[in-house]
């Protein structure tokens, strides 16, 4: 009887510690998660704070907690799971998935560079085809944290496939772990940092007050007239990581483009700041050719149904 409760207690301790070491995995997981998302991270930073620009500034720091509480439910109640569930029926759609999500990442990131280049883009047009819709400020703000949210799901998507694609051979309990520590720290790390810039402008002024010291009036001067710039700066950076993220994830889930690729890297091996520049560079390219292919299709498409449309009417 003490035998077999000593047995018992040696595989009860064995147990334990092969979860301790399991679990001594999950920062490790998480920090190489986090760098793989890194892109579509500086994209979410770059992307929400245009949401913000124009309303209330007293309703700031309250729509971005919107955006970022909707945004926590998404990954962990219905992302995180849903990818989980497809991996354990369905682990040969997890690339497929990814690469949807990629090309979507360079349909967007070329339709903003289309947008900042095209003429007609700027073009003044004194006489509206339709009457211009008022609403509410209530309504307005509800209707771009809509938009934000909408946005943020497809990005977050991306985020939580990618983070069970780092995971995918490890025990479910690390699985959960690292997909829900990195729902949470991304997305308090994205948000806290836009509630930042946001509010740069407030800070600045507060700092170039006439009681402050004046080098600290000087600073705050400073962040004022470079917050404009920056932001400006800021959206191209995620317009860059949209298309070099994209491109990057399309091409890992496509062995003809993923070889050539490795192939380059390793050519330029001897200098790691240069061969990164490089594939980015290349990734980036990559994803502003298809994402104009896919706004060609989705343009012919929108065509047709048109067309389909009015013959239907008549």
């Amino acid at each position: 009887m003490a035998s077999g409760l000593l047995a018992l207690l040696d595989d009860v301790a064995a147990l334990v510690k092969v979860s301790a070491a399991s679990l001594d995995d999950v920062p490790t997981q998480v920090a190489k998660t986090t760098g793989k998302i890194s892109g579509i991270v500086i994209d979410d930073t770059a992307v929400t704070p245009k949401y913000v620009v124009g309303l209330d500034p007293k309703r700031e720091l309250s729509i971005i907690y919107q955006i970022g509480k909707k945004s926590i439910i998404n990954k962990v109640i219905y992302l995180g799971p849903a990818a989980l569930l497809l991996g354990y029926f369905a682990p040969w759609a997890i690339p497929y998935v990814l690469m949807v999500g990629g090309a979507y990442l360079c349909f967007e990131g070329y339709e903003k560079i289309h947008s900042i280049f095209s003429k007609s883009a700027h073009a003044p047009d004194d006489q509206p085809t339709e009457a211009m819709k008022v609403i509410t400020p209530e309504e307005l703000e509800k209707e771009r944290v809509g938009s934000a949210v909408r946005t943020d799901f497809i990005l977050s998507a991306e985020i939580m496939a990618i983070a069970y694609s780092t995971v995918t051979e490890s025990p479910l309990v690390n699985q959960i772990l690292v997909m829900f520590v990195v729902a949470i720290f991304i997305t308090v790390a994205v948000y806290g940092f836009v509630a930042l810039i946001v509010k740069a402008d407030d800070i600045g002024v507060h700092l170039a007050r006439e009681s402050a010291n004046p080098t600290i009036q000087k600073i705050g001067r400073g962040i004022v007239k470079s917050m404009p710039r920056f932001l400006i700066i800021l959206g191209y950076i995620g317009t860059a990581a949209m298309l070099w993220v994209g491109a990057e994830i399309i091409a890992h889930g496509l062995p003809f483009l993923h070889h050539p690729l490795e192939a380059l890297e390793h050519a330029l091996g001897g200098v790691p700041a240069v061969a990164w520049l490089v594939k980015v560079l290349v990734l980036a390219l990559g994803g502003i050719v298809l994402g104009a292919i896919i706004a060609q299709l989705v343009a012919l498409a929108q065509k047709l149904f048109k067309r389909s449309t009015a013959k239907t009417a008549h």
